[in-house]
């Protein structure tokens, strides 16, 4: 890369970084409703970028080299990144935030499991069977288990979190494959004391609670691949609101759910949404299921998820026919759970549902749905 264009680039972004607004404030601040992104991308939509369409999102989680932060060498042993590599990355930061002035971007951290080449071959991190042979991890993606309870490899990743941080491309890490184990406990105690206490953590605990490392994580990735039955939306629920009342501030709770036959399952899109909405004021995804041969957490980006929401006046609250409903400033959003009847909703004044479209003062709702009801204030 010329040096004059590095030069440019290198300028572009810390004029756009000195501009930021402050982290707690982009995450209160935001218009709901906010979705985010899971390592890949949104279909396109009306020939929009990548950029264009990350930046509809309001939170993103991404491998760093996603956006341009190659590891020159091996990834665990990584702590430093090229001038042109930080350059290219801190840009494609520039251009989210300036079309995103509240996006959080964060990084995954590897820890668990890893590809051929995250490390040396003769690594002694690399988990092995009694016949020496090394041991499998996510079967998907041919990763290999890496030694979470070693206390060298946790100062590696406690290392490794804090170069990714220094870099001053992200607001924080992610950790994937999360449980409350005392391997873990260990591990996220020496990356909060490595990033320290104004990174944002999050950890993917799928539907789970984790009360041993609460205090220690800003968020739960709640990769959701449970939802067949009531008892699964129950579950969800009650470990989201956990969530929100236990995780250490600010919070940043993202709630993703997989369609069960096509991105057109349309319901159970608007049933995650409006349970995150309802029960919490973190980020919501409806994705492809992982079993699909194309690359996991691909989506579509719906009319139902557009900004118009404004934020809210309280929290929510459980209506006496078992449905969920928030009040915020443009408008009412309901979550009808599964397992529950049809219910009927009913406003002083006409309200227009983004579900149907339909302006009027009484709503019906179907179980393991929701919807948004603007007032005359809201968005479209």
């Amino acid at each position: 890369m010329p040096l004059r264009i590095l030069h440019s680039i290198l300028l572009t972004a810390c004029l756009a970084s000195a501009a930021e607004p402050s982290l707690p404030e982009r995450i209160s601040n935001r218009d709901l409703p906010s979705i985010f992104q899971a390592w890949n991308d949104a279909a396109p939509v009306d020939g929009a970028d990548v950029v264009t369409m990350q930046a509809r999102h309001d939170l993103v989680f991404v491998h760093p080299s996603m956006v341009g932060l190659q590891s020159p060498t091996f990834e665990g042993t990584t702590f430093e990144f090229s001038p042109a590599d930080l350059a290219k990355a801190k840009a494609r930061r520039a251009a989210l935030l300036e079309k995103n002035s509240h996006l959080i971007l964060i990084a995954e951290i590897r820890y668990r499991d890893a590809p051929k080449g995250f490390i040396p071959e003769e690594s002694p991190w690399w988990k092995r069977d009694a016949d020496g042979k090394y041991v499998m991890g996510w079967a998907e993606g041919g990763y290999r288990l890496l030694d979470v309870a070693h206390a060298d490899w946790q100062a590696q990743v406690a290392k490794r979190a804090k170069a990714v941080m220094d870099s001053g491309v992200f607001d924080g890490v992610m950790l994937d494959w999360w449980t409350d184990d005392e391997d873990r406990v260990n591990l996220i105690r020496r990356i909060r004391e490595t990033i320290g206490k104004d990174a944002l953590v999050l950890v993917n605990s799928n539907d789970k609670s984790i009360p041993r490392t609460a205090a220690l994580v800003n968020g739960l990735y709640m990769e959701c691949y449970r939802t067949e039955s009531p008892e699964d939306w129950k579950r969800i629920s009650e470990t989201l609101r956990w969530a929100e009342q236990t995780l250490r501030t600010p919070r940043i709770n993202c709630l993703e759910s997989w369609s069960h036959e096509s991105r057109k399952d349309l319901h159970r899109m608007r049933a995650v949404t409006t349970l995150s909405l309802t029960q919490s004021d973190g980020y919501c995804l409806f994705g492809d299921p992982n079993d699909l041969p194309t690359p996991d957490h691909l989506h579509d980006w719906y009319p139902f998820w557009d900004k118009g929401l404004g934020r809210p006046l309280k929290s929510g609250v459980k209506r006496a026919d078992g449905a969920w409903e928030r009040e915020l400033t443009a408008g009412t959003v309901v979550y009808n759970p599964a397992g529950n009847p049809g219910i009927k909703i009913r406003f002083d004044k006409p309200r227009r549902s983004r579900a149907t479209g339909i302006n009027n003062i009484e709503h019906a709702l179907n179980a393991n749905d929701g919807d948004i009801f603007l007032s005359e204030s809201g968005g479209r």
